[in-house]
């Protein structure tokens, strides 16, 4: 196996991303409709309550939908060379979040037929949510094919000091919950569960991400400098 070795998303994560991305699209769309539904019946001194309401689902809508996005590109990340591709890719999720407000919030403070309780009441409360979608939105370790290649082999380099095989590491599956991969099959993480086998760089383009699990660090940190100990440690 080379040393060095460039991440290239699996079919199975870039098909995983992409339902995540029309996951993500759909919630956003959600999220314009309510929005639309709430400038034109809801912005009035007797519709206040329903207002606030209508506001508050808006913003876990578009929350879940930048959650998607931002998972998507965990599993499937764009590459850095194209910058203005990367940012957008990147931070949609903000710039979404943002959109599902906006209009609303304008609509608010320019609207002549509502008291000035109204509408610094609704006002600030869209205020608020446009801030916390934004936000939510934002990628602040945004995932990209440079940094992952350059983890990947990083960490392919760490294993080989530990004596670990980096062509023969084990890792949950596709559908499972955590992102670590495991220098040990019988590691606890791992017992009762479904399991793929492979190099260091399979786990990353097919989880997206992963780490070595820090009880199979410790064994195998163990076993290289006590060799004789290994069968031991497997058993533990």
């Amino acid at each position: 196996m080379s040393d060095t070795q460039g991440f290239v998303a699996s079919p199975e994560a870039k098909g995983k991303a992409k339902q995540l991305r029309i996951y993500a699209v759909l919630a956003w769309v959600a999220a314009m409709t309510g929005q639309v539904f709430a400038i034109f019946n809801l912005i009035s001194d007797e519709t206040l309550v329903y207002m606030i309401i209508a506001i508050v689902i808006i913003l876990a809508i578009a929350i879940l939908g930048s959650t998607f996005w931002k998972k998507s590109n965990k599993l499937d990340p764009t590459s850095e060379k194209n910058a203005t591709r990367f940012f957008f890719q990147n931070q949609l999720g903000a710039i979404m979040g943002v959109l599902c407000f906006l209009p609303m919030v304008i609509s608010i403070f320019t609207n002549n037929n509502i008291s000035g309780k109204t509408k610094a009441i609704a006002g600030s409360a869209a205020s608020v949510a446009m801030t916390a979608a934004g936000i939510s939105g934002v990628e602040f370790d945004a995932a990209s094919i440079e940094k992952y290649t350059e983890e990947i082999n990083q960490q392919t380099s760490d294993a080989k000091s530990f004596g670990i095989d980096t062509d023969n590491v084990y890792w949950l599956k596709e559908g499972t919950k955590g992102n670590k991969y495991h220098s040990f099959n019988n590691c606890r993480y791992l017992k009762g569960k479904s399991v793929s086998n492979g190099s260091i760089k399979d786990s990353w383009e097919q989880k997206g991400s992963s780490e070595l699990c820090k009880v199979c660090q410790k064994k195998s940190a163990k076993a290289a400098i006590v060799p004789d100990a290994v069968p031991e440690l497997i058993e533990q």
